[in-house]
């Protein structure tokens, strides 16, 4: 082998023994910690949250070596295939104003809505409340059945949690769990602004859509869940462990819902 490379046996024993450089011995090091990162964070995260999260150890390396040697090695987010589910109609119910297109989007606005997940048992709805400003689902009800209650539980959830003050904006589709005399009847009694989206136009709810997005390519589409009482658990685990409290946000600085709320309330 050596003659055919035209090297030296001594040069090629001197190649092949030498100790790994300064430089690679810190990426081998790097690439444990990224390793540790990935695991922990479920395989979602990508290389800007694990260069965030890196940072926060106090491990200061650029985003772009993270990227190449995430890469080098055939570590990248875990996005799960969707899953194709049947489309729901929704009758016309009567509907409040867009309170968001008159600029009253601020920092005053919770978005609800509900989705459904399948399990071998069947459909399982599940219907969330999310604080825009923090990002942080505050409200959370899951049923076999998509009932009224399962939409006034998630508004009773966020409304003891939060104990908002009179005159926040609550948005949501036109579906008729949001458009019920009791569901109107329970937001004007905490003082709350009924809000709805325009019909069919889902970017009117963006951030709970979003949401949902997130919690099926990062953890449903993945799972085969046999039962209800699975799914409820999964999800729940989720949402209240991992999105919550560890999940960082882009559009909160890199920061976890949580994280982002203790520092409004802080300032």
């Amino acid at each position: 082998m050596c003659n055919v490379l035209k090297v030296s046996r001594s040069g090629y024993y001197a190649w092949k023994n030498r100790s790994p450089s300064s430089r690679q011995q810190e990426n081998m090091e790097l690439l444990k910690k990224i390793q540790e990162i990935y695991k922990k964070r479920r395989r979602i995260y990508g290389s800007p949250r694990i260069t965030h999260e890196l940072n926060e150890q106090g491990i200061g390396y650029g985003k772009n070596r993270v990227a190449r040697i995430m890469k080098e090695n055939g570590i990248r987010a875990y996005i799960r295939k969707r899953f194709r589910g049947r489309v729901e109609s929704r009758p016309n119910e009567p509907a409040s104003p867009n309170l968001l297109l008159n600029g009253k989007q601020s920092d005053r606005v919770w978005s609800s809505d509900i989705t459904y997940i399948y399990t071998s048992e069947g459909w399982l709805y599940v219907s969330a409340i999310m604080d825009i400003r923090t990002r942080k689902i505050i409200g959370l009800s899951m049923k076999n059945r998509l009932t009224q209650e399962l939409t006034t539980d998630a508004l009773m959830q966020a409304l003891k949690q939060e104990r908002p003050d009179k005159g926040l904006i609550h948005h949501s589709d036109r579906g008729k769990q949001y458009g019920s005399y009791a569901y109107k009847t329970l937001l004007k009694q905490y003082g709350l602004q009924s809000s709805m989206s325009r019909s069919g136009n889902c970017y009117d709810n963006a951030h709970i859509e979003s949401f949902w997005s997130t919690l099926k390519k990062e953890l449903v589409y993945g799972e085969k869940y046999k039962t209800r009482r699975d799914a409820r658990l999964s999800i729940f685990e989720y949402i209240e462990v991992f999105y919550n409290r560890i999940r960082k946000h882009s559009a909160l600085g890199y920061r976890s819902p949580q994280q982002f709320g203790m520092l409004l309330n802080a300032t």
